[in-house]
């Protein structure tokens, strides 16, 4: 029997690479009753990683999930993967959960990786919980831990329990007020805990100032932690050692006793047809209302969609619809997932994470829902890093295009950082990804599951084109050729828009002078164009096209006459409105040790990089951050590797486009030989 929606939660672990994420994914298993024994990294035997590349690389490439239950409560748990390389399967999965757990190691402190998850956790309105792990570790200063927690990330994260028996058991904080621990005292942590926790609430905190903590109920106290944790007002720190079950079973007691429930969580942000918030609540007499965070194509069993229910009660043969589409689907199977296992369930509850097998038409971001009336539902899109990296691809057989094209959209399907363009003029097939070693490994899995073998080379960077001033154009398109003859004329001006604004199509024109029925035909002429690119052949963005004048022909006009007008009108703004060639720029980060920094920093400074400051790191390392175009990084892991001996590291992210050089936008537009077209 299903427990009821208070008593669900869901725990996203994320975090740095190699900070413990699913050895404490397998020791919360096996503390909770899940699993008889926690799974090995070493041995390949976890839950979480089953990929065959993933054992064989001894870390997650995906997200995983399994759940617990235990006490009358049911914890889904999510492991994702730490490397930035799979940053989007790991954000992703973030869409799965009521509080994000980020795993530091002990031994490490803080990486780029948990700067990078509290960021996007706090971003998207999460409750976080910080989980300092490997406290067994020689050596550690874990009470300078928790100050350059609290100094990183403020000084709302306090310690929930602390180590004890140094680093061999863990004391509560919060339930409790006494014991022995490494650091601190049960009593302080707790004052400090109860200190922040009341302030949330003016009534609570004037009882509490009024009576003192043995006055306030726990119904109270319970309300002002949740309104806490809801808004990022506490952080909670807890410490553990998975490896040998240090602080696990402790950590499950909190998970209960502490976490939000379903129905105190904030949801993602839904909007209906007209683009008005629309709001969901974890009540299972409802409509239902869920997401689909996780798409995989499973060889045997079909694709799977895996969704978090944000509303209402998934029954198994229930009639489900995907998106705005009319035709429903039933739910023949409904699966819980444990890691890879798939078991069958009756239903989900709000709050439960669930699967459902071979429904073509589900996709990434879905919203699956039974009310017709709500068919227009969908879900604000998450923000995931820029895929810069690509690489150009070819069957290495003849014959395998169409088998590599569906092997390539199913792969698109399953990670949200990896995307498939078509560049038609240039027939080239490019793949998208975050990096070199991501792009390596989803190609290895197409090989794996799909046996389609590829050549591949370096692409076209991403470039793009854009305007730096205001500029009129015109074009009269007219043909006659016996009959019926084709007429359109078109005025238009163009502006430039903000960085990253896009396109804006504005229709100024006055007295009919083109009817209303043809601007849609100039839109297209001038999308056309913005698709082709005016001086390099690159996308052209941040513009405003603004169509004034024109005349039309009562017979002759025609939408093939329009769009070819205000394509050519468009083409002819441009060229007049100093025309400008983009280039992607990221912002790098690199981690080194010390005695590189030099030969590190130099090589960056000849790849026009703009060094924006370094931070000392534990262990001698150094953390570079620059911004550096990305055409000047196709061969940095390589190099890097070679000023420091492999010991280098590096993350990076898109950061905005900017303009290219004179000499470098003169070289890209001798380049391009555009096609020629007839009028």
């Amino acid at each position: 029997m299903s427990p009821s929606t208070e008593r669900i939660r869901s725990l996203a672990l994320a975090g740095h690479a190699g900070a413990g994420k699913t050895t404490l994914f397998e020791a919360m298993l096996h503390a909770g009753g899940a699993l008889t024994a926690p799974g090995s990294i070493e041995r390949g035997s976890t839950v979480s990683d089953t990929d065959p590349m993933e054992k064989s690389r001894g870390h997650s490439i995906d997200a995983s999930i399994a759940s617990i239950e235990r006490n009358g409560y049911r914890i889904h748990l999510v492991d994702t993967p730490g490397y930035a390389d799979f940053r989007g399967p790991a954000l992703a999965a973030l869409a799965a959960a009521d509080t994000v757990a980020i795993v530091v190691n002990g031994a490490n402190g803080i990486e780029h990786g948990t700067r990078t998850m509290m960021a996007h956790a706090k971003e998207r309105g999460m409750a976080r919980i910080l989980v300092v792990n490997r406290i067994d570790a020689e050596g550690l200063d874990l009470a300078a831990l928790v100050d350059a927690l609290r100094e990183e990330f403020g000084n709302e994260c306090l310690p929930l329990n602390l180590p004890s028996s140094k680093g061999h058991s863990v004391r509560d904080a919060f339930f409790q007020t006494t014991g022995d621990t490494d650091f601190s005292s049960p009593g302080e942590a707790h004052q400090r805990i109860i200190d922040q926790v009341v302030e949330i609430d003016d009534e609570v905190m004037e009882h509490y100032l009024e009576a003192g903590e043995s006055a306030l109920s726990a119904t109270e106290i319970r309300g002002a932690l949740e309104h806490c944790l809801r808004d990022g007002h506490l952080v909670p720190i807890v410490f553990t050692g998975a490896r040998d079950g240090i602080g696990v079973s402790e950590l499950l007691e909190l998970v209960e006793r502490i976490l939000p429930c379903p129905t105190e969580t904030n949801p993602p942000l839904f909007r209906d047809h007209a683009g008005s918030p629309f709001d969901v609540a974890a009540d299972a007499s409802r409509h239902v209302v869920a997401d689909v965070f996780k798409i995989v194509n499973d060889p045997f069993v079909g694709k799977l969609g895996v969704f978090r229910v944000w509303q209402g009660t998934v029954r198994k043969d229930a009639q489900l619809l995907v998106d705005d589409g009319r035709k429903p689907f039933k739910v023949a199977h409904l699966f819980r997932l444990q890691g890879r296992e798939h078991i069958e369930v009756d239903e989900a509850l709000p709050g439960d994470i669930a699967a459902v097998a071979k429904i073509e038409d589900i996709h990434f971001d879905a919203v699956l829902h039974d009310a017709a009336d709500e068919s227009r539902i969908h879900l604000e899109p998450s923000a995931f890093p820029a895929p810069m990296f690509g690489l150009a691809v070819e069957p290495a057989h003849k014959g395998q295009e169409q088998k590599l094209s569906q092997a390539l959209s199913k792969l698109a399907e399953e990670d949200p950082c990896f995307r498939v363009e078509h560049h038609k003029e240039l027939n080239e097939t490019v793949i998208r990804g975050l990096s070199d070693l991501h792009l390596k490994l989803m190609l290895e899995r197409m090989k794996a599951r799909y046996d389609v073998d590829v050549i591949t080379h370096p692409p076209r960077i991403a470039y793009r084109e854009t305007i730096g001033a205001g500029a009129e154009g015109h074009h009269r398109h007219k043909k006659q050729t016996g009959g019926a003859g084709q007429f359109g004329e078109v005025f238009l001006r163009v502006e430039p828009l903000e960085r990253g604004k896009g396109f804006v199509f504005d229709d100024e024109t006055k007295g009919g002078v083109i009817p209303g029925q043809f601007m849609p035909a100039i839109e297209k002429g001038v999308r056309q164009a913005l698709d082709g690119g005016a001086i390099a052949g690159y996308p052209i963005q941040d513009v405003r096209v603004v169509v004034y004048d024109g005349k039309h022909h009562p017979v002759d006009s025609k939408e093939v006459a329009f769009i070819s007008a205000g394509r050519k009108a468009f083409l002819d703004a441009v060229s007049r409105a100093h025309p400008q060639v983009l280039e992607p720029v990221v912002d790098l980060e690199v981690s080194i040790p010390e005695r590189y920094v030099g030969d590190v920093t130099g090589g960056l400074a000849s790849k026009r990089a703009h060094i924006m400051g370094t931070d000392s790191l534990r262990g001698g390392e150094t953390l570079i951050k620059a911004r550096v175009p990305l055409a000047e990084l196709t061969d940095y892991p390589t190099q890097l590797k070679a000023m420091t001996g492999g010991q280098g590291r590096y993350a990076m992210e898109f950061s905005h486009y900017d303009a290219v050089p004179a000499g470098v936008q003169r070289k890209l537009m001798e380049q391009w030989k555009p096609r020629v077209e007839e009028d």
